[in-house]
């Protein structure tokens, strides 16, 4: 069953066609790889998805509601969150006040109870931080998490981006390259982490250059070319599929 449904979905920037007639769907519970060459339309995808782009012509429905045309903050409420690489990460906090940041989005007690430091908000605020651990212990950070975030590694940069759009409480998750540039161990430790992350009941979907770690991690792939989808199917499939081979023949991936 499919949680998020693309249809016929077309993108113009004046006379360039960037998206061209597009059916895709994510199915509940799968991790989903999106790939192609450079300049293929994989971030236009993305960014229509999450609503930074309205298309030009086509619906994008998730978990059942037409969201084509929504803004951003209002897609993210339903529970559709995208992950940037480290536009998200606030350096100056620790570990835990970044997840914090996004629990505390979530919060529903109210400005007086802010303000005054009611019962209600200090049991608020301990459930969240409890929640925050949670996801820190499922991101193997519970270690760092009073470590101010600017000092860690690149790599476990990432695993605390991923666990600031964990602490959102995604039903569908975006992965914009969660994995480009980073060393071998680190690159396998995001993968284990997106299993994990599926196994708690989170929908992921990944734009991703790393090949390898790709067909390693993912249930199904698309392949996209000029706006298009080319092959969609299982890795096994994909990795032998000639159209997919000749699109990445003598380009950047």
């Amino acid at each position: 069953m499919a949680i998020l449904e693309l249809r016929q979905i077309a993108k113009n920037f004046g006379g360039l066609r960037a998206i061209d007639r597009l059916d895709l769907e994510v199915h509940r519970g799968e991790i989903l790889g999106v790939i192609g060459p450079n300049g293929s339309g994989k971030t236009t995808l993305f960014n229509i998805i999450t609503g930074v782009f309205a298309p030009t012509s086509g619906q994008v429905v998730f978990d059942g509601i037409d969201i084509t045309g929504w803004r951003p903050h209002q897609i993210a409420q339903l529970g559709l969150i995208r992950s940037f690489q480290l536009t998200a990460l606030y350096p100056e906090f620790s570990v835990i006040q970044n997840a914090l940041v996004a629990k505390h989005m979530e919060a529903k007690v109210g400005f007086w109870g802010a303000l005054l430091n009611t019962p209600g908000r200090r049991k608020r605020d301990l459930e969240m931080r409890d929640k925050a651990e949670h996801i820190l212990e499922l991101a193997e950070l519970r270690p760092f998490q009073e470590q101010l975030a600017a000092t860690l590694s690149y790599g476990w940069q990432r695993s605390v981006v991923l666990a600031i759009a964990l602490a959102a409480n995604p039903k569908l998750l975006l992965l914009d390259e969660p994995v480009t540039a980073l060393a071998p161990g680190r690159v396998q430790a995001i993968m284990d982490l997106l299993a994990r992350i599926r196994e708690r009941g989170t929908t992921v979907a990944i734009v991703e250059h790393n090949l390898r770690a790709i067909m390693g991690c993912c249930d199904r792939i698309v392949v996209m070319n000029f706006g298009r989808k080319i092959a969609e199917g299982k890795p096994e499939e994909i990795r032998d599929n000639p159209e997919v081979i000749e699109a990445y023949l003598g380009r950047q991936t």
